[in-house]
């Protein structure tokens, strides 16, 4: 039997592992489906439904609907903190369901019903949950509250009256760096409660204060 040296066995195996994986590259090739077809990777026109109005960019399809709303369509108020659709603080509506707009790529969301906190209220106008919001100190940096926010507009547009097992489970997808749990699910609360007769809790805080 002729002895193989090292160096000529490295050498064949190199050149078998080449011949490999051109082979698994060849089987791997994507196949191209006919009438289908690509978009990208340049940029192309996109057409938004967001908080009413009809809004346009020039986005590569691989941007996300969050850095399309922050960087392209000047809506600041979903923050980008994690970027891996874990904390919440994206948190927008798509089709009245709240999404992460961190893990949505802004061509999938086209001309489909987009609503962010922007769209709530503004200073003297505040939403009921704003409003609650700022009853209850329910933020301190400030900056995980947008999307408590529309996370709560989620669950009470669904669930108008919830209870506070409800609300808690309709608020844990989205994380509080600060801690202000038990004043978000207060706000909540109260915002369910707007425009009835005042929860009993509320109430007892008055008169207490008023004894006071």
């Amino acid at each position: 039997m002729a002895k193989i040296s090292r160096r000529d066995f490295l050498r064949g195996s190199a050149a078998a592992g080449a011949l490999g994986t051109g082979i698994l590259s060849l089987e791997a090739a994507p196949k191209t489906e006919v009438g289908i077809s690509i978009i990208g990777p340049g940029a192309v026109p996109m057409t938004f439904r967001i908080n009413g109005d009809t809004r346009q960019a020039t986005l590569e399809p691989r941007v996300t609907l969050l850095d399309a709303l922050r960087d392209h369509l000047d809506l600041t108020g979903a923050k980008k903190v994690c970027d891996r659709g874990t904390c919440g603080s994206c948190t927008v509506l798509l089709d009245g369901k709240s999404v992460y707009a961190c893990s949505v790529l802004a061509i999938e969301a086209q001309d489909r019903p987009i609503q962010t906190v922007e769209g709530l209220g503004r200073p003297g106008e505040l939403h009921p949950l704003q409003a609650a919001f700022v009853e209850h100190d329910a933020q301190q940096c400030g900056f995980c509250t947008p999307g408590f926010v529309m996370a709560a507009k989620a669950l009470l547009d669904q669930n108008p009256h919830p209870n506070l097992d409800e609300v808690h489970h309709g608020l844990s997808g989205n994380f509080c760096r600060c801690g202000t749990y038990a004043g978000m699910r207060k706000a909540v609360l109260e915002a369910a409660n707007a425009g009835e007769e005042e929860p009993e809790p509320r109430r007892r805080r008055k008169k207490e204060g008023a004894d006071g």
